[in-house]
């Protein structure tokens, strides 16, 4: 059994064994069955020309005739345990009956010369054969073709052949259309794919590990929920690091650029001063050629003008000394002695006036030099420009501070500069704390949630620092509200949802997280959200007989807080808590939070101090339940001892705390107390009761407030049985009450569903 070979059933399935169909001990034993699918209990011997001749079994044929052999044979015979112990009465023939047939056809069509045309349609008869019950009338007119005994013999057997394989033909298509249309009903853990529970004992799968198809495929959606939230982690990842490459991106560029531009601009202011000093040099070469020319041009015209005095002052000297009369003579030769001397006194400065090369002019390049050397040493950045807080852009701890810079300045790193903003101003001045960057951004961590800090930022490079920018605020996050589970409530159709802010600023809304949960899970998926909640409470709408993890964000400036601690919320019936402002001081409350209790003999000795909320009449120790305001029927119970005196019921808000319950007209009630005769119950509003007698002491208590019809209803819910109504249409919405009299315990049910036999009421 499968137990012994230590294998473990898939759970909620139940297998059954059976050996292999058409085994051996299966034909010994349904020998009937056999005999009755294969239509016939004798068998055929087939003689040499293809007659068969009747046995004692049947061969069980699944093939047409024409298509049994020698090995087909001996496969069957094997296959069905008929060899060796059973002595199978066949003559294997040469060819087969239809081979034989087909022969002797195509010997009668020679013989009486039947056309092409009329031949062919008889092979094609011929071969449709075995689909039809009966031989082509022009075969079994040819007397000459087959004897009449060869006719009923072939008859016979095509018509018997033929009934058996489409039978068994029959069988294989429903048996195959059956196991198409078998549902899997197991999984395969190991070549994970839903397979028939058949296929786990008998099947390829034998030996693998298998499944539920409903755990299966919740295993596989946790899985596939586990796939898709990694993945969504690492997409995350992925879009902030193409963010990070992409700021680093435009970083380079804009740097580039401003160096580009840097570059261009000293070579402009290079190529500009060179053009002048060039222009400069020539017009002074200039003037200095034109100078040099109009001294030698003067110094030329005075050589020629003494060059003439000498060659007449030399003709004359010759001809005085060719005067022979010495008194013409001498007066001659004093004349011209004294213009010979004046000429000599006169300064011909026969000298070169200038000189043909001109100076070697020194070009002062000292400024081009320092203006090229300013090319590498860039000037002092001017300030960032930060910008202001992007949503979404901080946590609790830690914000993200993003900045540019509009001007062509190069930067090597920031310096981003941050502090709490303090309203008090007559505080002392909070630390200024620095970090130094490399991007226009910075995410800035260890601050306080949900608060102001201010930010600036400087830039640096080789030459200075730049001015500091304008100074922006930015905000952390705040602090996950705290959810008050005690004041929280629901009903069939709602839930109040109440909280602290958990932070020391106000907040400027909150986000209420719903997660509908199904079989416990799904915790984390969030089905609706509502934003913008003003004030620490919230009022849902949600759907009966679910059940609910509601989780809660606040909300500023920079961005929604962590969730805040879960509360779970069940919509089977109206849940509420006590009230321990509303409690009598001599009230117990126990730990479960829903069992009041009070004794007597320790209430004297106490010192009683009351609140402006709490019940204070000494003879009715009450407290108050805090019912959600939301209109329609709710349903609670009470289980109390017969010997325990109480009231239950329900009262306004504003009711007498001074008072009894079901005293005045701000409260209805039940009440029980015990006399020397009896147990008396009575159903008090405005100090009067109605006279209603309760034989059988309701050890358990049904209440149902219905806002709709008006109607406040008490029942015995072990007797399944009411006992009395008020009617009253409750103008405001009204709280549970709950008082003794006397020393007892009395435990609160509520968060169930009402029965049916209070529905109905």
């Amino acid at each position: 059994t499968q137990e012994d070979a230590g294998e473990k059933e898939p759970e909620g399935l139940t297998f059954y064994h059976m050996d292999l169909y058409e085994s051996q001990e299966r034909l010994d034993i349904f020998a009937e069955e056999q005999a009755a699918a294969s239509g016939r209990t004798d068998q055929f011997d087939i003689t040499e020309y293809g007659e068969f001749k009747r046995g004692e079994q049947d061969l069980g044929f699944s093939q047409t005739v024409g298509d049994i052999y020698a090995e087909d044979v001996e496969e069957l015979a094997r296959q069905y345990g008929l060899t060796d112990d059973k002595e199978i009465e066949m003559e294997l023939p040469t060819e087969s009956p239809l081979d034989v047939f087909k022969r002797r056809h195509e010997q009668y069509n020679e013989q009486y010369q039947i056309p092409e045309q009329d031949y062919i349609e008889q092979d094609i008869e011929l071969n449709s054969f075995k689909t039809t019950d009966k031989i082509p009338e022009y075969i079994s007119s040819g007397e000459d073709f087959l004897t009449s005994r060869e006719m009923e013999q072939y008859q016979h057997i095509y018509t018997d052949v033929d009934t058996r394989e489409m039978t068994h033909l029959k069988q294989e298509i429903e048996i195959q259309a059956t196991t198409e249309n078998e549902i899997p009903d197991v999984f395969c853990v190991v070549c994970k794919v839903p397979i028939r529970a058949f296929d786990k004992l008998f099947g390829p799968h034998k030996d693998h590990e298998v499944a539920q198809l409903d755990k299966a495929v919740e295993d596989e959606k946790v899985e596939l929920h586990t796939n898709m939230c990694k993945l969504e982690e690492q997409i995350a990842q992925m879009e902030n690091f193409a963010s990070h490459l992409e700021e680093i991106f435009i970083t380079v560029e804009e740097n580039f650029g401003r160096q580009e531009q840097n570059l261009e601009q000293h070579y402009n202011e290079v190529m500009q001063i060179l053009a002048q000093r060039y222009e400069e040099k020539i017009q002074g070469l200039g003037e200095e050629k034109k100078q040099k020319l109009e001294t030698l041009y003067g110094h030329l015209v005075n050589c020629g003008k003494a060059l003439d005095t000498s060659k007449e002052l030399t003709e004359t000297t010759q001809e005085l000394c060719k005067e022979e009369d010495k008194v013409t003579f001498l007066k001659n030769a004093v004349a011209t002695m004294d213009r010979l001397e004046e000429f000599f006194k006169t300064d011909d400065n026969m000298g070169d006036s200038t000189i043909a090369e001109f100076q070697n002019c020194t070009i002062d390049f000292s400024d081009v030099k320092q203006l090229m050397d300013s090319i590498n040493t860039v000037p002092a950045p001017s300030a960032p420009v930060i910008n202001p807080q992007n949503p979404n852009s901080a946590t609790s701890t830690s914000v993200r501070v993003c900045w540019s810079l509009f001007s062509d300045d190069t930067v090597e790193c920031y310096q981003l500069y941050y502090k709490q903003v303090i309203e008090d101003t007559t505080g002392e001045e909070q630390n200024e704390r620095m970090v130094k960057v490399k991007e226009t951004y910075c995410t800035v961590n260890d601050l306080v949630p949900n608060t102001q800090y201010e930010f600036w930022v400087t830039a640096l490079n080789t030459t200075g620092i730049s001015p500091a920018s304008e100074r922006a605020v930015y905000m952390t996050v705040p602090s996950p509200p705290i959810v008050k589970c005690k004041e929280c409530r629901s009903c069939q159709q709602a839930a109040l949802i109440c909280w602290e802010s958990g932070n020391t600023n106000p907040v400027d809304s909150y986000t209420v997280e719903l997660c509908k949960l199904t079989n416990e899970e799904n915790e984390s998926v969030v089905t609706e959200s509502i934003v913008g909640v003003p004030t620490c409470e919230s009022l849902i709408q949600l759907q009966s007989g679910q059940s609910y993890i509601i989780y809660v964000r606040a909300v500023n400036v920079g961005g929604p807080s962590e969730r805040s601690q879960p509360v779970t919320i069940h919509t089977t019936g109206t849940f509420f808590h006590l009230n321990e402002d509303t409690a009598h001081p001599l009230l117990v409350i126990l730990e479960d939070g829903f069992t009041i209790a009070y004794n007597e003999e320790e209430s004297i000795s106490c010192d009683l101090s009351f609140n402006d909320n709490s019940f204070t009449n000494n003879r009715c120790i009450a407290i108050m339940g805090s019912l959600i305001p939301v209109r329609g029927k709710h349903y609670w119970e009470i289980e109390v001892d017969e010997t325990t005196e109480y009231r239950v019921g329900v009262a306004f808000e504003d009711t007498q705390k001074n008072g009894y319950l079901g005293g005045n007209n701000t409260s209805w009630c039940m009440r029980h107390i015990i006399t020397p005769s009896r147990h008396k119950y009575e159903f008090l509003h405005n100090g009067s009761t109605p006279d209603v007698r309760i034989t059988d002491p309701p050890k358990r208590v049904g209440i149902l407030l219905d806002y709709d019809t008006g109607r406040l209803s008490f029942f015995n819910s072990y007797l399944c049985q009411h006992l009395f109504t008020f009617k009253c249409q409750f103008q405001h919405f009204v709280h549970p009450c709950f008082a003794l009299e006397k020393s007892g315990v009395l435990q609160i049910r509520n968060g169930i569903a009402a029965p049916e036999y209070v529905k109905f009421t």
